[in-house]
This record gives C-alpha cells, structure tokens and sequence, in this order.
C-alpha cells in the first residue's frame, strides 16, 4: 500500500501558500456565493473544490494538448487513459483493475443515476448513510426513487433497510462525506456481506479516496464485491488533483451485462460517450505524474486541519474536535456549543462576513462544513470567524 513520502512537501509549499484571485472566473465557490447565503462578497468556505492550483506536471499536459491546436472529438477507450486508471489503483491502492471493467461518465453524479436507473425501479428504496451528501437525495428524487436514510455507524438499522423488499441499491460514499470517515476492511466486510444476504446491488462513489490521511487507508469497494454482486465503483481525479471543471470521471462495473448497458445508454440514450479531452489528459497526467503532488497537498491539508483542531479546542474545550480521517472538509459538531443553527449563521454571514456551509444542507442540524482546501491564512481566518461568531452568541445569551 502506498504512503505518502515526507520528502516531496518542500517543493510545493509556496504553491499552496500562494492565494490565488479566483473572483471573475465564473467560480462557483467565491463569484456565485450570494445563490446560497443571499449575500455578495463573503469570504467562502462552501463548495468543496480547492483554491489551490492543480499540480503544475497537469498544467504542462494541457498546455502541451492545447498547443496541438485541434479538439476534434476522441476516446476514452484507449491504452493511455486506461493504463493510467490501472497503474494508479495498483501503487496508490493495491488493487487489480482489469482494463475492460472501466467506463467513462462526464461526471460521478451522471454515473450514480444512470446505474440507479439500471439496478432499480420507479419507487425502489436507495439506501444512504446519514448526514448525506447534498446531491445524492437530488439524484434519488429526481429518478424517482425513494431515499432511505441510516445513520453513519448505525448496523441494526443498515440491516433492517437493507432487508426491506423493495429495496434495490446501497449509495455507499467512501470516504464519507461530510464526515470524512474512512470505511475500515471490517466495516466493508460487514457492508458486502449484508448486501449479498438482501440482494441489493452496491454503487460505491469514492471521490474522495486519494485524499485518505495517515494511518487511515481507503480501500476500494472492488476489494470486498462478491464474485457474482452487482456492484460499480465511481469516481474521479477532480476532487484531489482540483480539476473539477474539466468534468470527467470514470467508473469500474464488476458485471460485464451491467457494464453493456451503461455504455449502450451513455452513447445511444444520451449521446455523452465523447468524453472532454482536456479531462483525459488531466487524469492520464494526474496519475502519471501527480503523485508527488498529492502527497504534499496531503500534507498541507492536514496542516489546516490541525490548525482548526487546536483553535476549536482551545477555545472551546467540551468540543473536543478531531479532524476528518480523509478530505479537506472539516465537519464540526456544534451541539456541545450550544448555539443556535440560524442565529449561528447569520453572526457568521452578517458580522464574520464569511460563509460556511450549514450541517442542514446534509440533513444534521447542529453541525457545520468548513472547507480548508485553501491557503493557511484563509484557514485560520475562517476558524477564527467560527470562534468569534460562537463567543458573540455566547456574550448574547450570558452563557459566557
């Protein structure tokens, strides 16, 4: 299994040190903040893309593609995007992917509804766990289906919904996110062995996974799929190389009748099998000469992370705040605070200036996601956002 090397964090810490203006740019995080929060101008903590620039090997092989001067239509299905996916999973995961049960998606989202759509029917149940990403109740509605949500870490109640006769898939996010839980072997062992028992197919959306801290170790879904489940991995270097708007993203399918369908729908039903060549050529650079890259990021991250632990915990000791086991999203349990959700959100808003995405917006009241994706100074000023706006709350009330 592979672990980061310390060796490589020197070369790029002035890279993530470096703010970088991304106002004008049609970025969805910092220009188009006030679609969410309803006002302009706040300093961002929301979207989960990074303000950092990609690892420059990528920038070198876009810039190379772009200097050819043609972008005719091409192929994902050829030797050097394939081989790059393969050789990725065996150094960074230790896995063995066989080439032929790789498929292309424009996004992980595409991929999970159109699979929801092959593996169920109107009505079926979708298992989630609890909170949940914001897409995945949008991508159940909208095919639809009927979310069944469990809570993270709750067994008894993954079996009953599992059990149930119309239920048809397991959303399973590994890493979790908001969480950032890293699933362990056991736990996954535990997940594939009910799912066989009930007969329901696994789609395991594992965007997260290179960006699993130390000692945690993400382990591919592919590892624990029985030999005859229905079960699909789908995923993509957007999240921990920071190329999302390429777009782009690929899928492995153990079931060679599944992986059929997907393809026949991705061409002749939607028309989506040309993929977007810069994304090819992204990835194919991401994980053929981005590893030194990622592993400083990691680094740094954890750094921020660090650095919100101690702010959080020093001044607000019951909190005892633990960062994420992977990501750059820090999910932080405000209960213990004892502060209210909107009164929370409009000091953080109206006097902070800042914007961090409500635990509401994942189902869990009472929590709150910082994204730290960012240069340690924008870090450290929204963490301190945080303290300040809990401490005016706590002032307010006389609670301290």
């Amino acid at each position: 299994m592979h672990h980061p090397s310390p060796s490589y964090d020197f070369a790029y810490a002035n890279t993530f040190d470096t703010p970088v203006d991304r106002h004008g740019t049609w970025c969805t995080q910092w220009d188009y903040v006030e679609d969410r929060f309803g006002v302009p101008d706040l300093l961002p903590f929301t979207i989960s893309d990074m303000d950092f620039e990609t690892a420059p090997e990528i920038l070198s092989a876009l810039r190379g593609r772009l200097d050819h001067g043609v972008l005719g239509y091409s192929r994902w299905r050829q030797a050097d995007f394939l081989s790059a996916i393969v050789d990725w999973y065996g150094t960074r995961h230790a896995t063995e992917v066989a080439p032929e049960s790789i498929v292309y998606g424009p996004s992980v989202i595409y991929q999970i509804s159109l699979l929801l759509r092959l593996w169920s029917a109107p009505g079926d149940g979708v298992v989630v766990h609890t909170p949940t990403y914001d897409a995945f109740p949008k991508t159940i509605a909208a095919n639809e289906r009927r979310l069944l949500g469990c809570p993270l870490g709750d067994w008894a109640e993954l079996e009953r919904l599992l059990a149930l006769p119309d239920t048809a898939v397991l959303l399973l996010c590994s890493p979790h996110n908001p969480t950032g839980h890293v699933w362990t072997e056991a736990e996954l062992d535990r997940v594939a062995v009910l799912c066989a028992r009930y007969g329901v197919a696994v789609i395991s959306d594992e965007i997260h996974s290179d960006l699993a801290h130390p000692p945690y170790v993400h382990r591919p879904w592919a590892l624990h799929a029985g030999p005859d489940a229905r079960w699909a991995v789908v995923t993509s270097a957007s999240k921990s190389f920071n190329i999302p708007a390429l777009t782009g993203s690929y899928g492995i399918i153990g079931d060679p009748a599944t992986r059929d369908a997907y393809l026949r729908h991705l061409k002749e039903a939607d028309g989506l099998s040309s993929p977007a060549v810069l994304s090819l050529v992204g990835h194919i650079a991401a994980y053929r000469e981005g590893a030194p890259w990622l592993d400083a990021l990691g680094t740094y991250v954890r750094g921020n992370l660090h650095l919100v632990a101690d702010r959080l915990n020093t001044a607000f000791p019951t909190l005892d705040w633990t960062p994420p086991e992977a990501g750059y999203l820090a999910w932080i349990d405000v209960r213990p605070l004892e502060v209210d959700d909107e009164a929370l959100q409009r000091e953080l808003i109206e006097t902070q200036k800042v914007a961090v995405m409500p635990g509401t917006a994942y189902g869990s009241p009472g929590h709150l996601r910082l994204n730290v994706g960012c240069p340690r100074a924008k870090a450290e000023r929204g963490v301190t956002a945080l303290v300040d706006a809990v401490r005016a709350l706590h002032r307010r009330d006389g609670s301290g």
